[in-house]
């Protein structure tokens, strides 16, 4: 067992400590101390103990594509630069054969996964997203569709009068294999009220993920962190996503997604620190005890920030994207994408093993 370096070590955190190593769930006024503590050397050893028993040195990635089908959307959510009304200059919304030519000419091999979400468009009937599905399907057979949020299946719901599993099913058998886990946002109605977040409130996120895994389907959720929300509440957050992955175990991963500003041109002053967002990876691996995986998400935090990550708790690097659009369409400096090889070179230098994987996290390559 390594020895934390901290030398004056108060008691609350030496309790902490205890219970983790001697795998003892922490609890909402834990995570609130560790967010507290400016104490990030022994949060994040600590953090990483914990990933170290779970994953080793292995750190995983996929090469998969970022696809958005329309960014015309009808909620006005407070933090997003991304929608368009219908008519808007720069609107759009992609027939599946108009994304089929798309991905034609910007897909390259290798790569095991579509990554899709986009607006909450209700000028165009439930059906649209279904053929979306299925047009790609039929044209990619070999590549994964992870595909919508749960705000977006409680949307379809909306505008189709099926249920949450009636809307699954139909989207399953046009090809759909996972959920994406955008959506969460921060998991407080209050919050959701302030932010204008004029989707799936925390009881009807949480119902389309129970839906998705009592149906066979393992989903993805995140926290979208860094605005007006409390610590408490991101701990609050974390505790509801545990529970229900008690409930199910259908979760294979956690994504801290750092919020970014409106504008390119935002200070650093309008932005989230390292500092915060090194500490929100590594409490969160320290929380979710239940889950395998914790993403350091480059698109937010920047590559350079993703490889110290790895010794923060995080055990996966996301994947190539290609030509992500929605942190970009707010403040995100960082890169689009990133090819395999970066990939590689940015997980072995932080001296750990990359781990090529699929959608699932099975094991395709190691590159020792």
């Amino acid at each position: 067992m390594s020895t934390l370096i901290t030398p004056h070590m108060d008691a609350r955190m030496a309790n902490i400590i205890e219970k983790v190593r001697g795998g003892e769930r922490l609890n909402l006024e834990d995570g609130v101390y560790l967010y507290e503590s400016n104490d990030l050397l022994t949060i994040g050893q600590l953090a990483n103990e914990v990933n170290q028993r779970k994953n080793g040195n292995k750190v995983y990635f996929i090469e998969n594509m970022s696809l958005y089908f329309t960014n015309v959307c009808e909620s006005r959510c407070a933090f997003c630069n991304f929608r368009k009304d219908e008519g808007e200059d720069g609107a759009y919304t992609l027939s599946g054969e108009e994304m089929v030519q798309y991905v034609q000419q910007h897909i390259h091999p290798g790569v095991r996964e579509f990554h899709i979400v986009g607006g909450h468009n209700d000028n165009v009937p439930f059906q649209y997203y279904v053929d979306s599905l299925k047009a790609l399907n039929e044209h990619f057979p070999d590549v994964t569709l992870k595909a919508y949020t749960a705000a977006e299946i409680d949307f379809f719901t909306r505008i189709s009068g099926l249920s949450i599993r009636e809307v699954l099913e139909q989207l399953r058998a046009a090809g759909l294999k996972t959920l994406t886990g955008g959506g969460a946002e921060i998991l407080s109605d209050q919050y959701r009220k302030k932010m204008r977040v004029d989707k799936a409130n925390v009881e009807e996120y949480l119902e389309v993920h129970r839906t998705a895994h009592n149906i066979g389907m393992r989903t993805h959720t995140t926290m979208l962190y860094g605005s007006i929300e409390s610590r408490e509440d991101r701990i609050r957050h974390m505790l509801q996503i545990r529970e229900l992955q008690d409930e199910t175990g259908g979760f294979m991963v956690f994504i801290p997604l750092s919020m970014q500003p409106k504008n390119k041109n935002a200070g650093i002053m309008r932005r989230n620190s390292a500092y915060e967002d090194l500490k929100t990876i590594a409490v969160s691996r320290l929380m979710l005890d239940n889950f395998d995986h914790i993403k350091a998400y480059f698109i937010n935090i920047g590559a350079q920030l993703t490889q110290v990550a790895l010794s923060f708790g995080a055990s996966d690097v996301h994947g190539t994207i290609l030509k992500e659009r929605i942190s970009h369409a707010a403040g995100a400096l960082t890169p689009e994408g990133l090819t395999r090889e970066e990939l590689i070179w940015l997980v072995k230098g932080a001296g750990r093993i990359p781990v090529e994987r699929d959608t699932f996290y099975n094991e395709i390559k190691v590159y020792e």
